[in-house]
C-alpha cells in the first residue's frame, strides 16, 4: 500500500547541505489498518506519533507504539508499519540523507539496533514539521529555514529523548534477523528458500513457520516482495531497461519478470514506470494547494 498522505513536502535533492539535508517530510492522519511496506528506503525516515497506536516492523522484531513515541527507518533495511484498527495513529516524518546523517543519530542514542524513542516535546516537533510544510517553495530563503528545522527536530529529540534499548533477542528473532540479513545482502541473485534455511542452520519447515509467526508472510512470499519493491524504486528513479532492473533484483528471465510484477503492482513494469512519472507533477502541484489552504 502507499502513503495517504495528508500533507506531504517532496524537498529538491540537489541541496547545497551537505553534512545533513531535508529529503522530505509530512504529516499524516491514518485510517484504521492504513500500512505500509514490506519496503526498503534509500534515506532516513523519522516517523514521530503524535495521536493513537499502531505497529512498527524491523530486522524480525514487532514493537506496539502509541503517541509520544516515534521509529526510525534506516536505508536498506525491509520495514512495515500499520496503523492501529481501533485508534489509529496521526503521525510527523521527516526524511533526511548526509554524510553525518548516522552519526547524528548516534548522537541522540538512535541506530538500526535501537529504532525506537521516546518524546515528550509533541507540540514542538509538529510545529516543526508544519513550518517545513509551509515554505515549500524552493528559494535561498527556504533552503536556508528548511534547514534549520531540521536541525531543531534533531535538537528537540535530543532535548527529550528516551531510546528503548531492546532486550536480548530470543534465538527464534534471531533466525528470523538473520533470514532477513540474508535476503537483503543476496536478493539480486538466484537465491531460493532452502538457501536462507541453510544460511540461519534451520530447516525449511520451522523458517517458514518463523516468518509466519514475526512477519505474517512466508519466506518466499517476503523474498518477492522485497525483490518487487526495490524493483519499483529501480522503476521509479533510473532509466535502467526493464531487462536491467529486472535482472538487479534476481530475475534473469524478463518475461517471468515482468509476470510477477504485474501480478503484484497490477500493472507491467513498463505501465509502472510510465504511470509514476506522470503522476509526480500532478502529486505535487495538487499537494501545493493543500499546504496553500494550512
Amino acid at each position: 500500500m502507499g502513503e495517504n498522505d495528508d500533507y506531504v513536502l517532496i524537498h529538491p535533492t540537489d541541496s547545497k547541505f551537505s553534512d545533513l539535508y531535508l529529503c522530505f517530510c509530512g504529516y499524516e492522519k491514518c485510517e484504521s489498518l492504513h500500512s505500509y511496506g514490506i519496503a526498503v528506503r534509500p534515506n532516513y525516515i523519522i516517523h514521530y506519533i503524535l495521536e493513537g497506536k499502531g505497529k512498527f516492523q524491523a530486522d524480525g522484531r514487532t514493537y506496539e507504539l502509541e503517541a509520544g513515541q516515534g521509529f526510525l527507518i534506516v536505508p536498506g533495511v525491509p520495514t512495515f508499519y500499520q496503523a492501529d484498527a481501533e485508534d489509529p495513529w496521526t503521525y510527523v516524518w521527516v526524511g533526511f540523507g548526509g554524510k553525518l546523517a548516522g552519526e547524528y543519530l548516534r548522537d541522540i542514542g538512535l541506530t538500526e539496533n535501537r529504532p525506537i524513542f521516546r518524546c515528550g516535546s509533541s507540540n514542538a516537533l509538529k510545529e516543526a514539521v508544519l513550518t517545513m510544510l509551509k515554505n515549500n517553495k524552493y528559494t535561498p530563503y527556504n533552503q536556508f529555514l528548511l534547514e534549520s528545522q531540521l536541525y531543531l527536530f534533531f535538537a528537540l529529540l535530543a532535548s527529550d529523548i528516551d531510546v528503548a534499548v531492546p532486550l536480548r533477542e530470543s534465538r527464534e528473532n534471531l533466525y528470523v534477523s538473520r533470514a532477513v540479513e540474508f535476503i537483503q545482502n543476496n536478493y539480486p541473485y538466484k537465491i531460493h528458500v532452502s538457501d536462507i534455511a541453510a544460511y540461519v542452520c534451520i530447516n525449511r519447515s520451522y523458517l517458514y513457520t518463523l516468518f509466519k509467526k514475526t512477519l505474517n508472510v512466508s519466506p518466499q512470499e517476503y523474498l518477492a516482495d522485497f525483490r518487487l519493491t526495490r524493483a519499483k524504486e529501480l522503476l521509479s528513479i533510473t532509466d535502467m531497461s526493464v531487462e536491467s532492473v529486472g535482472m538487479s533484483c534476481g530475475y534473469q528471465d524478463p518475461l517471468v519478470f515482468s509476470k510477477a510484477f504485474k501480478q503484484k503492482v497490477g500493472q507491467t513494469p513498463s505501465a509502472f514506470r510510465k504511470n509514476v512519472r506522470r503522476e509526480v507533477p500532478a502529486k505535487l502541484e495538487s499537494r501545493r494547494e493543500k499546504l496553500d489552504l494550512l
